[in-house]
Order: structure tokens, then sequence, then C-alpha cells
């Protein structure tokens, strides 16, 4: 066996075994192939070295007073919740404008919405200028490494996903909720239910999913918060990677903040994809027969790409 084939065997065992971890960590999983295809995929090698590492416990929520430099969030809570109310009243918690905002693109059709305040580097320039006391208060903590408030209306949901990158842990604080049970999430099938002025600290690579079934908007402040971890060297890497992602996904509350290279060629991806997606929906609406041939002739298509890098 040549030294390139072994090497790309080992690159696909790696690839497999640690998604297969991932898969099988919770009690709740995605379909299996649909682990395999979704995006989180890619970082597996990396979130299992995470997880190896972690010097918290791996499971889907975590003692909060484990991290205690978050008291300064909760104790402010009203006054967090003074200005993401004002940013609400003023329409400045919104869905992405742009369709460049890779990271949530998917929740925007649900109504879900958001306004990001810190994100992996430094504040965003509107945020500091429309919620300066939120901003200090963030900033005041350097394992926030990013922060948003988000919006869920009533009557909406979000459908069970793994977020992709475990390097980070999440962390919510309640600010303008329905106060029930009724409007609750999910993680790894344990529920908790939203209060205001209450806060929870989640690992959001385990599957969750949210239910807003009450008639009120919850509004909540939403922060990646770093993942502790037992070894020093381990931490100066995944701040590293973290500083490099948050950099490629920068997102934008405004026109003329600065937008990640990631974000960018999202926006161009959704463009195009949309303009195919429309193309193949006339294709089959006119020609049903050819449409069921071509997909597993295309499927087949893409194993043989598969195969002759492996082998070819």
């Amino acid at each position: 066996m040549s030294f390139s084939l072994a090497a790309k065997l080992s690159a696909l065992l790696l690839f497999i075994s640690s998604t297969l971890y991932v898969h099988l960590r919770g009690k709740a999983r995605l379909p299996m192939l649909r682990q395999f295809v979704n995006y989180s995929a890619l970082f597996a090698p990396y979130n299992a070295l995470m997880y190896i590492f972690s010097s918290v416990p791996s499971k889907p929520y975590l003692d909060r007073s484990r991290f205690p430099e978050l008291d300064v969030l909760k104790d402010n809570w009203e006054v967090i919740r003074d200005e993401a109310m004002h940013l609400f009243d003023e329409g400045y918690i919104r869905a992405a404008e742009n369709n460049n905002d890779a990271g949530f693109g998917s929740f925007f059709k649900k109504g879900w919405k958001r306004f990001y305040l810190k994100w992996y580097d430094k504040p965003l320039p509107s945020a500091e200028r429309l919620c300066p006391k939120t901003v200090a208060l963030l900033s005041s903590i350097p394992n926030v490494k990013g922060a948003m408030f988000a919006l869920l209306p009533g009557g909406s949901h979000l459908n069970p996903h793994r977020d992709p990158f475990a390097g980070s842990l999440r962390y919510h604080l309640g600010l303008s909720t329905p106060n029930s049970d009724d409007c609750r999430i999910y993680v790894d099938g344990q529920v908790y239910a939203w209060r205001d002025g209450e806060d929870v600290m989640f690992d959001e690579t385990y599957v969750h999913w949210v239910k807003n079934e009450t008639e009120k908007t919850r509004v909540i402040l939403f922060c990646d918060v770093e993942r502790p971890l037992s070894s020093r060297i381990m931490t100066r890497i995944n701040r590293w990677v973290s500083t490099q992602l948050g950099r490629a996904t920068a997102p934008q509350n405004l026109d003329g903040e600065r937008v990640g290279g990631i974000n960018q060629v999202y926006a161009w991806n959704k463009h195009f994809s949309d303009s195919v997606s429309g193309v193949v929906k006339q294709f089959k609406r006119k020609y049903p027969k050819a449409y069921r041939v071509l997909r597993p002739v295309l499927a087949l298509l893409v194993l043989v790409v598969m195969w002759r890098w492996l082998f070819g």
C-alpha cells in the first residue's frame, strides 16, 4: 500500500470514527446519514479532542456555578433587558438582510432573529453605539467569545440540530420571556424553560431543539463561552482556532460592518443555490420521470469521484 493511499485511508477512518463518536455521544441523535453529511461532521475530529480534554463534565446541562465570572450578567439582567428591548422596539433585532449569516441561516425561516454584540474578536461598532452598557459588561468577561440578543416569536420552533464547534459552551440569560413551561429548549431530550432573569449553561454540540408554544416573543442574551480544558496546550490551540473561525464568520448588524469570508461565501452560495433550486424545481415539474432517473445517477457520480480520490 502506498503512503499516499495509507494517509487517505487513515484520514477517512479518523473522520468516520470521530463522527460516530459525536453521533453516539448523547441519547438524542440526528439520522445517521444526516449526521455524516451535516456540516458539524467537518469538526468531528477536533471536537473529539475538545471532549477528551474538557475539564467540565460531558453532559447536556452544566453547573452554572462553575462559571462565577458570568454572575455579573445575571446580576445586571434588567440593565441588559432594557437595552435589548429598546433594540427590539426599534427593529434592530432582525434576520440577516443580506443572507450572510452562515451559522444561523436556517433559523431565520422560523422567525428567529438576532443582534450581535460581540463575535470572537471585539464588539461590533453598532453594538458599542446602541447598547454600550451590555457591551461593557460582556467586555469585562474574557471567556465570553461571542454574544447576541436572540429572539424567537410565539408559535415558532427550531428543529433538532447540533452546533458544529465544541470549543465553546452555550449560555442563555432570560430577558423578556413568556415565563412559561410552553417556551422551552430540549438539550439531548432534557427540557429547560426560560424565565426572566434566570440563566442556564449547556453543551450546544448535543442535539437540541426549541419550542415556543406561547403567543409571546422570547428574547434572551445568547453567549458562546470558552470551554474550560485540562491542558494548557489544548487551551492555546482552542483559542487560536476560535479566533480564526471567529474572523472567518464575522457577522454584521448594519451595512458597512465587516463580514467574514465564510459568511461572504455563504451569501454567494445562497444566491447561487436559490437560482439552481428554481431551475431544478422547474425541471422536476416538467420532467418528473427524468428527474427520478437523474437523482440516483448523480449520487452514483459522487461515489465514483470519492472512489477515484481514494484509490485512483
